[in-house]
Order: structure tokens, then sequence, then C-alpha cells
């Protein structure tokens, strides 16, 4: 997905059916990506309200990745491409972090 001013409602709209189709609550999704339920809410609803830096958080918690294309950043590090830029991967590893979050909370509810 192309995102801009325009597509944001489709972002929002992503979102929320990705927590869903993971049968995931709000508050489940907050407390595993480090933010409040009420920007879960916000995210889902007006993300053109939400800081990059916790939409970030909440793509990657729902094992989702943002790609940017065409952003040119001086090399900083040894993580150099061919074109001399750096690359950052936004990835989250396999199983998604929410799967292991809500395991291992359901253990501590059962004690």
């Amino acid at each position: 997905m192309k995102i801009n001013d325009v597509t944001l409602a489709d972002l929002a709209l992503a979102l929320s059916a990705e927590r869903k189709r993971q049968k995931l609550s709000r508050e489940e999704v907050a407390a595993v990506c480090g933010v409040s339920t009420s920007f879960i809410r916000d995210a889902e609803s007006s993300p053109e309200n939400c800081s990059l830096g916790k939409l970030a958080k909440l793509i990657n918690g729902l094992g989702l990745s943002l790609e940017v294309s065409g952003l040119q950043v001086p090399q900083l590090d040894s993580r150099k491409s061919k074109q001399g830029f750096r690359q950052a991967d936004f990835s989250v590893p396999e199983p998604q972090l929410v799967a292991r979050d809500i395991e291992s909370n359901a253990k501590g509810e059962a004690s």
C-alpha cells in the first residue's frame, strides 16, 4: 500500500482488520506494542493524527512491515548498500511478537 494523506484511511482499516484477523483486543495489542489503548483506537480511526514512531511500533507489533522507498540516507555504519545508503530492517521475527506475549500472559493469568 502506498501511503499518503489520501490513503491513511486505508491504513487505518488495514490495521484494524489485521488486529481482528489475529483475534486480538486493543488492550492486548497495546500491551505488546508499548502504547496505550487510546492510541490503538486513534490509529484505527485517524492515523493522520498519530506519531510515525508509535505507528511503526503498532505495525511491527502486528507482524506487518513499513517500507520507505526512494529515501537517500548518508552512510552511517557498516550496513551499506551498493548505492552507499544505509539499510534499515523493521521486520518482526517469527513467531510474531504478539503471539509470544499473549501466550506468556495467558500462562500468568492461569496461575
